[in-house]
């Protein structure tokens, strides 16, 4: 990973259901990463929701994504 790429973590499926009750939600509503990024965490599958940790010069804002074929 380089110093420059914001974090990519992979929700585990208690969190994932969390997040998507607290967003009403599905998963398929949710902005796409495709599965074939390298800045996926290994063992990303299609369907998981990753989360991304940009810093910036306010604090830290967090994005979620779903990982499509």
């Amino acid at each position: 990973m380089h110093i420059l790429q914001p974090k990519h973590s992979k929700l585990r499926p208690e969190e994932a259901d969390k997040l998507l009750s607290k967003l009403n939600v599905v998963s398929s509503q949710l902005p796409k990463i495709k599965s074939d990024d390298p800045s996926l965490p290994t063992g990303c599958k299609i369907g998981d929701i990753v989360r991304i940790e940009r810093k910036t010069s306010g604090g830290k804002i967090i994005y979620y994504r779903t990982v499509i074929p």
